[in-house]
């Protein structure tokens, strides 16, 4: 597979404290690419970094070249669908999901057919056609959720970056969400990154992992060579248990162990 995105060297600071350091990730297309590890080993900042949404010292390319800086250039190149799916306008389902064309509208701002048909059918594929009339914040969470992948899959973006879609959400909203970003990425040929902290899902659906360890180190690979017991006992300071069942890595941690035991 093709590299599609590339960030080698993503540094970042707070002041005085080290946020990022050298930190950075390859997304090929056609695959999906799962940021793993601990809480503050920075997955969401690096996400946001690459997305263009923090300051950063580092490189971020798309197939080989530069980002462009224009705003509106690189919104039609990276999709960023934020953690949340926090919505404080009451608009409808079919109006929230059209904001991801704006990016390729011109100067008058008007939807053309291309557009309507590149909404119909990513509504279609999340399934929240039928509540196309609907004001979003009368949506359950997994309805939001859905509503939200379909506003930044309207931007027809060649890469997805989704910042813990499936937080908050239920197991079978959870699966429903990862097999729509997995369709998309072996269906559209998209790259797709998505930060994840449930270990069995990233297993599941994820074709290579990118472990943030907590000294900052990376450790990249398929999940059967990063979900090993030493590698995420060292990541997040408890032992774990990797099993196989219906051919697919499910990962746990022990139980009666914790960071101070």
């Amino acid at each position: 597979m093709v590299t599609m995105l590339s960030a080698r060297g993503i540094t970042l600071r707070l002041g005085e404290r080290p946020i990022l350091t050298d930190a950075g990730f390859t997304a090929r297309r056609g695959a999906v690419t799962g940021l793993i590890g601990p809480n503050g080993a920075g997955k969401s900042t690096l996400l946001r970094a690459v997305a263009g949404l923090l300051p950063h010292d580092g490189d971020v390319r798309f197939a080989g070249q530069p980002l462009p800086a224009d705003v509106r250039a690189r919104a039609k190149l990276l999709g960023y669908l934020p953690q949340g799916h926090l919505v404080h306008w009451p608009l409808t389902v079919r109006r929230t999901v059209a904001l991801g064309r704006l990016p390729h509208l011109g100067p008058l701002g008007r939807l053309g057919r291309a557009d309507e048909d590149v909404i119909e059918r990513v509504m279609a594929a999340t399934g929240v056609a039928a509540l196309a009339a609907r004001a979003v914040p009368t949506l359950s969470g997994g309805e939001r959720a859905r509503v939200m992948l379909a506003r930044v899959l309207a931007t027809d973006a060649p890469v997805l970056l989704a910042d813990e879609p499936t937080a908050a959400l239920d197991p079978g909203h959870q699966l429903r969400i990862m097999a729509l970003l997995r369709a998309e990425a072996a269906g559209r040929n998209r790259a797709v990154v998505v930060v994840l902290h449930d270990l069995s899902l990233a297993a599941r659906y994820c074709d290579e992992l990118v472990l943030m360890m907590p000294d900052r180190r990376v450790v990249a690979g398929d999940a059967a060579s990063v979900l090993t017991s030493p590698l995420l006992q060292e990541a997040y300071g408890v032992p774990f248990a990797v099993t196989r069942a219906a051919g697919i890595p499910v990962v746990l941690p022990r139980p009666g162990h914790d960071r101070s035991a």
